[in-house]
């Protein structure tokens, strides 16, 4: 008999083949009614596999014999984790193999902003090249790059933008012992001395609102920042404001405070590049992202150690 999985919402397809041919997996988002579909399934279901949809305390109250809970991503953010630890759940996440995807982006958007390539676009689709020359842009080479945490994915932006002729520093809780990059404990001063800020840090309480109106507005006119993080990471109502009234010089946005909706006032902004969350969005990162939500739970089920345990 195969064993019962909550599925909360869709993850890349062929991991969902694959949990279909070995499991019974019920599907969260298609149920018309959320609390008589967990009640028919509450005394079966043994894992909740989840991408960004949340798990919070009342949905594990409400599948008591959960033993693992997977989520497709490396943020947990989206998971109430002292819940789970408190109910001796373990949760695994997807680190590493979004990586190179997620810093390609982060430089994509980078380039982007700086080179006016959305702009750009447009401009000639609209004809206008027909009429004048675009106006000029920014060089990137040269300019200093302040990464918002240095982890994996940071490290991967730093490299990446020191490959284009790029100064990076970083900010963090501490200092790393095996980086040559210049150190700022403050983020504001970092934010001063920087053309480019890009936020690469986990999200959660403990980041919210990090990037805030005084951090941006010492970033300045002339700055932009990049965020490929969690939109709760940056004081979004202050980042709209500054960039609608020309106190901010541009931005790159992959991910915002309310996904998917986008507050309108970006929309109309030429110094803006906007995604809509696609940091990961390949086929072969999806996949290795999909593929090790299943190895986690094969080992679980197996018992054996886990291979990317966040508690």
């Amino acid at each position: 008999m195969k064993t019962d999985i909550v599925l909360v919402v869709p993850i890349y397809a062929g991991a969902v083949q694959q949990l279909d041919r070995d499991y019974t997996v019920h599907r969260l988002w298609e149920a018309k009614h959320r609390s008589t579909f967990l009640a028919e399934v509450k005394d079966r279901v043994r894992a909740i596999v989840t991408g960004p949809g949340r798990v919070d305390a009342e949905l594990m109250a409400a599948l008591p014999k959960t033993e693992i809970i997977a989520t497709q991503s490396v943020g947990t953010d989206h998971i109430d984790l002292a819940a789970a630890k408190a109910r001796g759940i373990p949760v695994t996440n997807t680190p590493d193999v979004l990586t190179d995807d997620v810093a390609d982006l982060a430089m994509a958007l980078v380039l982007a902003v700086a080179r006016r390539v959305v702009v750009g676009d447009r401009f000639v689709r609209d004809r206008k090249w027909l009429q004048a020359n675009l106006p000029l842009a920014t060089k990137v080479g040269g300019a200093t790059m302040g990464v918002v945490g240095l982890g994996r994915i940071g490290q991967a932006i730093a490299k990446r933008a020191e490959a284009f002729g790029m100064k990076v520093v970083y900010y963090g809780p501490r200092a790393k012992a095996d980086v040559t990059h210049r150190y700022y404990s403050d983020l504001v001063a970092m934010a001063r001395d920087v053309d480019y800020l890009v936020v690469s840090c986990p999200g959660g309480p403990g980041t919210r609102h990090l990037v805030n109106a005084e951090v941006l507005k010492a970033l300045g006119t002339k700055g932009v920042v990049v965020n490929i993080s969690r939109g709760s990471v940056i004081e979004e109502a202050a980042l709209v404001e500054m960039l609608r009234d020309g106190k901010l010089g541009g931005a790159g946005l992959d991910v915002f405070a309310d996904e998917p909706r986008v507050p309108e006032a970006l929309l109309a902004l030429e110094n803006v590049v906007l995604q809509p969350h696609v940091g990961s969005a390949t086929h072969a990162t999806r996949g290795a992202m999909g593929q090790l939500v299943i190895d986690n739970l094969k080992a679980h089920f197996a018992g054996k150690p886990l291979l990317t345990p966040v508690v």
